[in-house]
C-alpha cells in the first residue's frame, strides 16, 4: 500500500470510515517542508502496509477539511483511529520521528 491522493469528495470514505487507523499528510504545492516530507511519508508508508492507511491531502484544494481540523501550518499529519484524531503533528519530521509518534499514539492492537 502506497500513500493515496484523496479529496474531500472521498474523505469521510477513505478516513472517517476506515477500518484500520489513517495517518494524514495535509500539505500544499508551494509549501517547501512539504516536498522535503512527502518522501519520508512516503517511504514510512510501507511500513505500515495492511495496518494503517496513509493518504496525502492537499489543503489549498480541500479548504473545508483544512478549515474542520483547524490547520494553521503546514505539513500537518493527523492520526485518526475510528473517526477520530488519536494525535496531531506540526512540521516535518525525520523518518524515525515519524514512526516513533505513530508507534507511541496507535493502540497496540493495530
Amino acid at each position: 500500500m502506497t500513500v493515496k491522493d484523496i479529496d474531500q469528495s472521498v474523505f469521510d470514505d477513505e478516513v472517517l470510515k476506515s477500518n484500520i487507523p489513517v495517518v494524514i499528510d495535509l500539505w500544499a504545492e508551494w509549501c517547501g517542508p512539504c516536498r522535503i516530507y512527502s518522501p519520508i511519508f512516503e517511504e514510512l508508508s510501507k511500513n505500515y502496509e495492511e495496518k494503517i492507511k496513509f493518504v496525502r491531502l492537499n489543503v489549498d484544494d480541500n479548504p473545508i477539511i483544512a478549515e474542520k481540523y483547524n490547520i494553521m501550518s503546514i505539513p500537518t499529519t493527523l492520526l485518526i483511529i475510528d473517526g477520530k484524531v488519536k494525535a496531531m503533528q506540526v512540521g516535518a519530521m525525520p523518518k524515525d520521528m515519524v514512526k516513533k509518534w505513530i508507534d507511541n499514539n496507535i493502540n497496540k492492537k493495530y
